[in-house]
């Protein structure tokens, strides 16, 4: 399992940048109609709680100022005038790197268990183990995923 996990978490962020890779900084900031968020959140939500959900629980340091904490974090939504929102040309950079810092930092690490305690998402599911947390941050990372391939469907036709 240990190497198919980041072989997963690898494959699914490769599609995900792909999927960024034509994004404008217009385009990312575009909210579609009947949403509160837009493809730059999404992207930028992706990195937060991979980093959170890889790090955090783990008792390692996350990569991650507390200003985008607060930007991308669970609840919060893209606000006009804000300022040091990043570029999404600086959200893709991050996005490119982190994987590869995960594996690194958890490729012997899998079955160890959080120091900071379990986390139970918002749907219930218990985690507990490194293991568990990456895991679920593919399915996590499959749902903003298409909401990304929604928004530029839905702004692309205008």
């Amino acid at each position: 399992m240990q190497d198919s996990l980041f072989d997963q978490l690898f494959f699914v962020r490769k599609n995900t940048l792909n999927e960024l890779a034509d994004v404008t900084e217009d385009l990312s900031e575009k909210i579609p109609a009947g949403f509160t968020n837009n493809i730059k959140w999404n992207a930028g939500h992706i990195y937060f709680i991979q980093e959170k959900f890889s790090f955090h629980f783990a008792g390692e340091e996350m990569n991650i100022t507390e200003e985008f904490t607060k930007l991308f974090c669970p609840g919060s939504k893209p606000i006009e005038g804000r300022k040091n929102i990043p570029t999404i040309l600086e959200i893709r950079e991050l996005l490119s790197n982190q994987v590869e810092r995960v594996e690194k930092t958890f490729k012997h690490r899998l079955k160890e268990m959080s120091p900071v305690g379990g986390y139970t998402t918002s749907k219930g599911l218990q985690l507990s183990s490194v293991e568990e947390f990456l895991s679920f941050c593919l399915y996590h990372e499959g749902m903003h995923f298409e909401k990304i391939k929604l928004f530029k469907k839905m702004l692309e036709k205008k």
